[in-house]
């Protein structure tokens, strides 16, 4: 790994040891509850998350904070300024999804919004966004009522249309980092469907997968079923493209470098006896390194073409291999900052109750913050588990038989999450700003 040139990292302090942090959060927890009651009830997507961003911003103007609200479309940002020392950026995302709430809660969401498609669609918050914003919102609190433990400059975001990976980048775009101060280190969570309820998460390097989102236009010569000899069928040329795009992981890869090409979608033709004159084809591309990504991105346009030469089509009838929606880079986790933070959570939760954990094939738009100046910015993108223990115990701890992330059916136990999750970020915050 590169050498760093930060000073801020021999700013740290473990001087907030007296402050009893967990018994402030438990205190804190009834209030917190029913934020996230309410947030949960009432979700919204990606680019509307107007009340989301309301309950945020008045919540840390509550605290002390500066706060300026519509950065990058909804965004939040929130500062707290202590006298001198390295600036820490905290931040949550604030989005649902377009999924029907199927958990029975009390406070399940029955919200319909319009979709990105112009279509009604019901909302919910699937990926526990409600449970960022709530820690969020605990550990704001928690950073200012400890500021006689703390120097320096602590920047909260509410960040809108992480599910969309738009968001991160629109508030970048606004300004992020010239209007408000700019950090050193940026740090978030997620909560987890893979780990019991309480439990954090930390995984230094590549931590989630860059995610490309690909479409290919296979063409071809329609006519009559019963006549194929007539026509270049784009359906049996679809096909092979869809086997050959396998052999990118199976064969041009390093077997250790994680590579994910999965074809979503394909939609051709029209009726049992006639061959269409076009197939379209929906991938998603996952990956680690930026080598690793362009390589795929190469080989999927290199064999929808060779396949496409292999059929006898003329160049005109090439298929168009084009990029959907927008790119996402892998998140990395820088190691230094990662494994110091590790330290502290062990210190302040125990090591049974802190693990090491594998990198996933998901994506996110947080490194997009490290990525805007990776020489002098470090950032950490944590787990916080949230399976309820007695759902984690009844399956042996085998997540795929859980309900994951993006399903209907995620109930987290928000407490433990919401707890935990504070206790996290007040202990990583103070980690890197508390005094010496």
């Amino acid at each position: 790994m590169r050498a760093l040139t930060l000073l801020p990292l021999l700013f740290a302090a473990p001087a907030f040891a007296q402050a009893d942090v967990r018994a402030d959060v438990a205190k804190d927890l009834p209030s917190l509850m029913t934020i996230y009651r309410d947030l949960h009830a009432n979700p919204e997507l990606s680019g509307q998350e107007k009340r989301s961003a309301a309950i945020l911003a008045a919540e840390a103007k509550k605290a002390g904070y500066e706060v300026t609200t519509g950065v990058g479309g909804t965004g939040v940002v929130a500062v707290l300024k202590n006298g001198p020392g390295p600036v820490v950026m905290l931040r949550a995302d604030m989005d649902a999804l377009p999924v029907a709430e199927q958990t029975g809660l009390a406070f399940a969401s029955k919200v319909k919004a319009t979709g990105m498609d112009g279509q009604p669609t019901p909302v919910m918050h699937a990926c526990g966004h409600d449970t960022h914003m709530s820690a969020w919102i605990g550990t704001a609190r928690r950073m200012a009522a400890l500021k006689g433990s703390w120097s320096g400059t602590l920047v909260m975001i509410g960040q809108p249309a992480e599910e969309v990976n738009g968001g991160a980048s629109a508030m970048l775009k606004d300004g992020l980092f010239t209007r408000f101060p700019k950090p050193q280190f940026v740090i978030g969570f997620h909560d987890s469907a893979s780990l019991p309820a309480g439990t954090v998460g930390f995984t230094p390097g590549y931590a989630m997968a860059s995610v490309d989102s690909v479409d290919i236009l296979v063409k071809g010569v329609g006519g009559h079923g019963a006549a194929p000899a007539t026509t270049k069928d784009p359906i049996v040329l679809a096909a092979r493209i869809v086997t050959s795009l396998q052999t990118l992981a199976a064969r041009e890869i390093d077997p250790q470098d994680a590579v994910v090409v999965t074809v979503g979608s394909i939609h051709g033709g029209t009726k049992h006896n006639i061959i269409p004159s076009e197939v379209k084809l929906q991938l998603t591309v996952r990956s680690y390194s930026k080598e690793t990504r362009q390589h795929l991105l190469d080989g999927i346009r290199r064999i929808a073409r060779g396949e496409a030469i292999a059929a006898g089509l003329p160049d005109e009838l090439m298929p168009v291999v084009s990029p959907f929606g927008t790119p996402g880079i892998a998140t990395f986790n820088d190691e230094q900052l990662t494994n110091r933070l590790a330290g502290a959570w062990k210190a302040r939760f125990g090591a049974e109750r802190v693990e090491q954990t594998k990198p996933v094939m998901v994506s996110e738009d947080f490194p997009e913050y490290r990525e805007a100046d990776p020489k002098t910015i470090q950032s950490t993108l944590f787990w916080v588990g949230g399976v309820p223990r007695e759902k984690w115990d009844a399956v042996g701890g085998d997540p795929a038989k859980l309900p994951s992330l993006h399903s209907g059916f995620w109930a987290p136990d928000a407490e433990a999450v919401i707890a935990t999750g504070t206790e996290a970020m007040v202990t990583a915050a103070l980690e890197v700003l508390g005094k010496k």
